[in-house]
């Protein structure tokens, strides 16, 4: 951390903290589109909130402080900031994806930067040595996440980081599962990372935002360019919220992490379920990486039910758990990536990759652990067939 030695302090005091005009504690909201400027031809460090404003400024140093990078983006949802460093690209460039990734990610490649000239290519990132094939002339960035989404397959980033710069390519990585609490992509070497903010950063389900941290100043100078050009910013009370979300990340994340590990060896030993996916099971695929690379698992889980088990019916057994689109609030969701959050993908392509009919995803919430297992038992039991 560039100010404080633990990250637990500078998630709190990070960043811009406070407010130099009245001394608050809370950097206040700075409701306003436009600014009074004293003349002709000066240059304000303050001209229209599009541009720039004080609130959103204060969480981009806070984000880019966390991550240990050179800058910080906010942006009005994870998808425009994915967007936005898109948008880095040109016509006959492709990009390597992970093969699991967020749906959102390869709809907006599939059906948007196609249309444009910039291609993409599906890959299975965690296999280096194969990866490194995978890299032609027009090949301008791998854009990976780990753990990755739904599958929670693990990819070694900092060898990503050395074949981008090898080939003189940029290294991409969506931290959004993880945040810079457990992982932090930026001191392996990574050239951007992005969040999903709306995710485990914000954790109350309460806005939805998008974060993007840069490792040197011409990349900055290029988001910059493209986020007040295209305008897809973070509002000055979303941002507010988000610094107050990102004070109790710490916090949060340890009891959201303690309920996790609870609950992945709970369906690991449970005679209902075929496969658990979760970075954290030391059998799981990737463990030894992601324990060199992040602090534990992370809180996602994924898992399948023996085919005697409904899972329809498991979905409409469960009482507390919600099922829902979006993870990383404090309370437990879950989604069926399949018909969800991965529609977007052609079914072919999910069953290759291994997101199946009866994929089931966790977003282990902060409730009481019990409460949480009992929950699930239940749902369990009842689709039995």
């Amino acid at each position: 951390m560039s100010t404080y030695k633990s990250i637990e302090s500078a998630l709190i005091h990070g960043g811009i903290y406070g407010d130099e005009y009245t001394r608050a504690v809370n950097v206040p909201i700075y409701q306003t589109s436009t600014y009074e400027q004293s003349g002709i031809g000066e240059t304000p460090k303050w001209e229209y909130s599009r541009t720039g404003n004080p609130t959103r400024a204060a969480l981009e140093a806070l984000i880019a402080e966390l991550e240990g990078g050179k800058a910080g983006f906010a942006f009005a949802s994870g998808m425009a900031a994915i967007t936005a460093v898109l948008s880095l690209f040109h016509s006959g460039d492709r990009i390597i994806i992970s093969s699991n990734v967020y749906g959102g990610t390869f709809r907006v490649l599939d059906k948007v930067f196609n249309n444009f000239g910039i291609g993409y290519s599906i890959e299975d990132t965690t296999n280096i040595r194969e990866l490194e094939t995978k890299i032609t002339p027009d090949v301008k960035a791998i854009l990976v996440e780990s753990p990755a989404n739904p599958l929670l397959t693990v990819t070694d980033l900092g060898e990503v980081a050395r074949i981008a710069q090898k080939h003189n390519i940029l290294s991409i990585v969506d931290n959004t599962f993880m945040t810079p609490y457990l992982q932090r992509p930026v001191t392996l070497g990574v050239d951007i990372v992005i969040h999903s903010a709306t995710k485990y950063l914000g954790g109350h389900s309460d806005v939805v935002a998008g974060l993007v941290v840069v490792n040197d100043d011409r990349l900055a100078k290029q988001i910059a360019f493209i986020q007040n050009s295209t305008g897809g910013v973070l509002a000055p009370f979303d941002s507010f919220l988000l610094i107050r979300g990102i004070k109790t990340l710490g916090v949060r994340l340890d009891r959201h992490v303690e309920n996790a590990e609870k609950t992945a060896k709970f369906l690991s030993e449970h005679k209902a379920v075929k496969k658990v996916y979760y970075p954290g099971l030391p059998d799981a695929q990737g463990y030894e990486i992601n324990k060199k690379q992040a602090k534990n698992g992370g809180v996602m889980i994924s898992f399948e039910l023996y085919e005697n088990y409904n899972v329809k019916k498991f979905f409409r057994s469960l009482r507390l758990v919600a099922l829902a689109e979006s993870l990383g609030g404090v309370e437990s969701l879950v989604c069926h990536p399949s018909s969800m959050t991965h529609a977007s993908i052609p079914y072919e392509v999910r069953q290759k990759v291994g997101i199946t009919e009866g994929l089931i995803r966790l977003s282990v919430g902060i409730e009481n652990i019990d409460d949480i297992l009992s929950d699930i038992a239940q749902a369990i039991a009842e689709s039995e067939e």
